[in-house]
């Protein structure tokens, strides 16, 4: 029984699952309130399957790249479950999870998160295996929306491009003639989907204890860039 923790984006949410699939899941839009959304919807969830915290054998976490306080405030939930129950972790990357929204496809898939300030997260993928678990052809990177359409451009081959990337500089990629875009229903990164693929994880064995999860920074978090901003300007 895995314990999934979504707080990558603005969206909050937790799902409980085993081999048999996703028992509970709940989503929120938080407005950013993270901390206090997510105690209670992991008791409603934990409610909801009719699962105790005993019965968890491992926790799930998305460790971004994403929102900075919503990364932190998911990794230190997850860690206190995971040290206080003495159990094992499974960090997932929000692309990965984002990807999972493309379901199977031939194409390659390309998942891109909203990074604000003018910059967008993006990975590329095949899907493969019996699960369907995305597998990387790029590793993580932020970088401005028009590096990755020319990227996707220069690649030219069918791609499926889903993520809150494209919805929000739709104007950029709207002449990437092989692109096919899902919109809004691929729009975040879900906790069903984290469950998943830490199912298949766990599976495999690829955990780690609770003090080796780190979020994944690709830049410099928000305050630090204005700070690092007001000192350049006096």
């Amino acid at each position: 029984m895995i314990l999934g923790i979504e707080t990558s984006v603005e969206h909050v949410g937790v799902a409980l699952g085993d081999y048999r699939g996703v028992r509970a899941h709940s989503m929120l839009a938080s407005d950013r309130r993270h901390a206090e959304s997510l105690t209670p919807m992991i008791q409603f969830v934990m409610q909801q399957a009719e699962v105790e915290m005993s019965d968890l054998s491992a926790v799930a976490v998305d460790v971004g790249p994403g929102l900075f306080t919503g990364m932190r405030v998911g990794i230190a939930a997850a860690q206190s479950i995971a040290w206080a129950l003495e159990l094992p972790m499974i960090p997932v990357c929000s692309l990965d999870v984002v990807a999972m929204n493309a379901h199977w496809s031939e194409s390659v898939v390309a998942a891109s998160l909203d990074a604000r300030r003018g910059e967008v997260y993006w990975a590329l993928y095949r899907m493969r295996g019996l699960g369907v678990e995305p597998q990387r052809i790029t590793e993580p990177v932020v970088s401005s929306p028009e590096d990755l359409a020319v990227h996707l451009a220069d690649r030219g081959e069918e791609i499926v491009c889903v993520g809150s990337g494209f919805d929000r500089h739709q104007e950029v990629f709207q002449a990437l003639q092989w692109a096919q875009f899902l919109g809004a229903s691929g729009s975040y990164p879900l906790a069903t989907h984290l469950v998943t693929l830490a199912g298949q994880r766990l599976a495999a064995d690829d955990t780690v204890v609770p003090g080796a999860v780190e979020p994944m920074y690709l830049r410099a978090p928000d305050a630090e860039i204005n700070w690092q901003t007001r000192g350049a300007a006096s």
